[in-house]
């Protein structure tokens, strides 16, 4: 009988059988690497309506987070500052307009036009997250939010995945610090904080426990 295919097509179902495995595995790291927030979101970095710079404002001039982002110990958002906060100072001082780059906040304070900022950290609308709760555990805001300091334009420095509020849950004295010091950028570059001991600190009231259940974040 005439030979029909080839001696090497014998070798095909061994090729599939451990070629299979291999290729669902390279599809599995695939999936799980690169469509991770890791790696879709860390270095989020959207072009604002108004050159906002972080690192001059947070960091040369030295302005508490608080003092924008007034609500972020009372309520669960951090609030974005109202217009009004920015023509306090700007209306009294004329900074930074050398090359009009302060007009459309005046402008939009003045109704003659509107301003939106483009949201940079977002979370899935089925997970709770709560800033109020978490500043006075003492969770700083570089924790989550990366040296903003530092950031002339703002980038998403952290997944904020499940898996990396989870690592934090589960272990967060690492991540405390006092709570008079959540909005200090540099806390784990300064000497007291290698001594910090949260167990330790007389203006806690109780141990810090967050919830590890899933009702703890998906109400």
């Amino acid at each position: 009988m005439a030979q029909i295919f080839p001696r090497w097509t014998n070798k095909i179902p061994l090729a599939i059988g451990v070629g299979t495995p291999i290729a669902l595995c390279g599809v599995v790291f695939v999936v799980w690497y690169y469509f991770s927030p890791k790696f879709t979101d860390v270095g989020y970095q959207p072009e604002q309506p108004v050159p906002f710079s972080h690192k001059l404002h947070a960091g040369e001039l030295g302005l508490d987070c608080r003092y924008c982002h007034n609500t972020v110990e009372v309520a669960a958002q951090a609030a974005i500052p109202p217009l009004g906060t920015c023509m306090n100072c700007h209306s009294q001082l004329n900074l930074g307009d050398r090359e009009g780059r302060v007009q459309p906040v005046k402008d939009a304070f003045e109704g003659k036009s509107t301003l939106e900022w483009v949201r940079v950290h977002m979370l899935p609308d089925y997970a709770y997250f709560n800033h109020s709760v978490h500043v006075a555990a003492g969770v700083g805001c570089s924790t989550c939010h990366g040296r903003i300091d530092q950031m002339q334009v703002v980038a998403q420095a952290e997944p904020l995945s499940m898996s990396w509020c989870l690592d934090c849950h589960r272990n967060p004295e690492p991540n405390l610090r006092p709570r008079d010091q959540v909005t200090n950028m540099a806390w784990f570059e300064t000497p007291a904080s290698k001594e910090y001991n949260p167990a330790e600190d007389p203006t806690r009231t109780r141990a810090v426990s967050p919830p590890e259940h899933c009702s703890g974040c998906h109400r």
